[in-house]
């Protein structure tokens, strides 16, 4: 018997855990990747805690280089500072690869605030980096197309494919650590991330402006992927919602990674790991994002994991596939059509 999911899935409603915990906690993996006896377990009962209480924890000793990442941020002003004339000639699209311009994203789909306003950041969607003769590529499907590179931006290309290439092996890296942390066997997650993954990374860039009210550089939202990597910016802005109501900063720390949960994922995990709400507010210097969603194949079913449900805590969510998972939240929140035509004429 097929399995009957949704194609699009009601209003998302993430299912709140009973927590007032309110400090991102820290996890080395250097014992992880040491093979140290016992790190695995212990990091997956962490990596559990982190996930249950407050979604979000930073990694340290994780591998990527700080070179690489300054080098990165470094690229991503050169490209941004392009005249916009350049920069729209790489105007996103229903694909949702490309370069979004400001004001072109309300997200609609958040529970925690009515968001009504124009988000103040532009931004560069970038998806996996394929052959132009890649099978995928020549389906035409949604989502996977070449990606929008600059012309006359070299560098700026293959920085951004090096990041790429690093932040998919981390995240490779960690799916036994999830798999553990929801009580399955530690090559649970494998089948859905070794072929055609849908990774995408999200570039932005949140000048100095003036906001309205209920205005902000990235407006409150919950990411819709597996996990979230995010290495942090010096200048702050950043904050995150506790489950007790309380927004808060997540600080710059030399070196780390920020990571959290995605709204498949709590959806595949009953609620369990939460898709904590977070905001950007309005920098008061120039702030630069390399937002990079992890993310599974398109055909992959988020159902409830038998492990995440009990009599108390019955399956929560429908079954629904993460290509049309992506479909809803992408059309909720980015106002693509709109604004292509207004450029467009």
């Amino acid at each position: 018997m097929s399995l009957k999911t949704e194609t699009t899935p009601a209003p998302y409603t993430p299912v709140k855990p009973q927590s007032s915990c309110t400090e991102i906690p820290i996890l080395d993996l250097e014992p992880y990747f040491s093979r140290k006896k016992g790190a695995e377990q212990k990091l997956s009962n962490d990596l559990r805690h982190a996930q249950e209480n407050i979604g979000f924890y930073y990694i340290i000793n994780h591998g990527i280089s700080k070179s690489l990442i300054k080098r990165c941020f470094s690229e991503l002003k050169t490209f941004f500072a392009l005249p916009f004339e350049e920069k729209i000639k790489l105007k996103f699209d229903h694909n949702m690869i490309g370069y979004v311009p400001p004001k072109s994203t309300i997200y609609e789909t958040s529970t925690i605030n009515k968001n009504t306003k124009k988000d103040q950041n532009e931004t560069l969607l970038v998806g996996v980096e394929r052959d132009l003769n890649d099978p995928l590529i020549l389906q035409n499907k949604r989502f996977t197309i070449p990606n929008r590179w600059p012309e006359g931006l070299p560098v700026f290309r293959q920085t951004m494919i090096e990041y790429q290439k690093v932040m998919m092996d981390l995240g490779w890296n960690l799916l036994p650590l999830y798999a553990l942390a929801l009580d399955k066997p530690a090559d649970y997650f494998n089948k859905y991330f070794n072929l055609n993954p849908n990774c995408r990374g999200r570039y932005s860039h949140y000048p100095v402006v003036d906001v309205e009210d209920n205005q902000f550089g990235h407006a409150p939202h919950s990411d819709h992927g597996f996990l979230t990597f995010l290495p942090l910016s010096k200048v702050p802005g950043l904050e995150i919602l506790t489950q007790s109501g309380k927004w808060i900063p997540a600080p710059y720390i030399d070196g780390a990674i920020l990571v959290n949960t995605g709204e498949f994922l709590n959806r595949w995990t009953n609620g369990k790991f939460i898709a904590t709400p977070h905001r950007v507010l309005s920098p008061k210097a120039d702030r630069y994002s390399l937002t990079y969603f992890y993310n599974p194949s398109d055909e992959t079913v988020a159902e409830p994991l038998d492990t995440c449900i009990t009599t108390k805590k019955p399956a929560q969510y429908q079954p629904i596939t993460f290509f049309d998972y992506l479909a809803y939240y992408s059309d909720g929140n980015f106002h693509h059509s709109k604004y292509v035509k207004s450029v467009t004429g």
